[in-house]
């Protein structure tokens, strides 16, 4: 096992406990992790909660001799729904250089059979974020909204949703009001969903968080229309800084929707008015109700 600084090590919180990896002793390049069913939306594990815990597990492996601690670009693609319980990470360091470091990890559960099923696999460049500029050059602008404590919480959404989405527990997520008609069953169509975003016990933001970030909002098929589970195919994200601690302001964005299929742009700006992280997903849209 490689080793590496505290920086990659998890603290005792719900999201590094959700997050933790330990050395695999029978796999050399490989980590444990046990999934937690509270980090569930829709069929399965939360995404960015699983593309967290894959980042952490390359943390881990490519932290120690070059110091490349953070995820700069990371892309995963979901192949089957996680499940709650044990997982098993195989990382392969694919580049060491100066500057960057670029790695893979595979995430897989066993089945009841004995039989292994791959859950997720990622590659990923890493760096370190101290030794870049802190400063964000950006002709983006943050999302325009009320402050968290004139938004809409997430314990007034549907109970359908919520008997669905026990993440929503561990997060303090604040809905613009301009963008939740979909909750009154009046969705504006223009698929925009934007938020306020904090963990629920007050760990403040940082890279790996991020990745949480990007996926912890509804999916905008809500603001379609079309309710129900949006499973994701593929998942980037691009962490361009440390966040600042604090709240985090998030916007999800679709554009296109075809065949079925949609795309999931994010933006994450940190307490600071930096942007910080930005993401582009592909999911399944849920079909339409009769």
């Amino acid at each position: 096992m490689t080793v590496t600084d505290t920086a990659a090590l998890p603290r005792d919180t719900e999201f590094d406990r959700g997050t933790a990896v330990t050395g695999h002793p029978d796999l050399p390049g490989a980590y444990r992790a046990d999934l937690d069913g509270g980090w569930r939306i829709g069929g399965g594990i939360n995404g960015g909660l699983l593309l967290a815990t894959a980042a952490r597990a390359l943390s881990r492996e490519l932290g120690g001799d070059s110091g490349h601690a953070d995820p700069y670009s990371i892309s995963a693609y979901y192949l089957s729904a996680s499940r709650p319980g044990p997982a098993t990470l195989r990382t392969e360091v694919v580049r060491r250089g100066r500057s960057v470091s670029t790695g893979q990890v595979s995430l897989s559960q066993q089945g009841p059979d004995g039989t292994e099923t791959e859950r997720l696999r990622a590659l990923a460049t890493y760096g370190d974020l101290d030794a870049l500029p802190g400063d964000v050059r950006t002709s983006a602008a943050p999302p325009v909204m009320p402050p968290p404590e004139q938004c809409i919480g997430t314990d007034q959404a549907p109970p359908d949703f919520l008997a669905q989405a026990d993440l929503l527990h561990r997060l303090d997520l604040r809905l613009d009001p301009a963008c939740v008609g979909w909750a009154l069953g009046a969705p504006s169509g223009n698929g925009l969903i934007r938020g306020w975003l904090r963990l629920a016990d007050g760990r403040e933001p940082d890279p790996l968080m991020l990745l949480l970030a990007a996926d912890a909002l509804p999916p905008v098929t809500f603001d379609l229309g079309l309710y129900g589970w949006t499973p994701t195919l593929e998942l980037t994200v691009h962490v361009r800084a440390k966040p600042a601690p604090g709240w985090l302001m998030i916007s999800h964005a679709t554009r296109n929707l075809a065949g079925g299929y949609l795309e999931e742009d994010a933006e994450v700006w940190d307490s600071a008015g930096r942007l910080v992280a930005q993401s582009r997903q592909l999911a399944a849209a849920p079909r339409p109700q009769q």
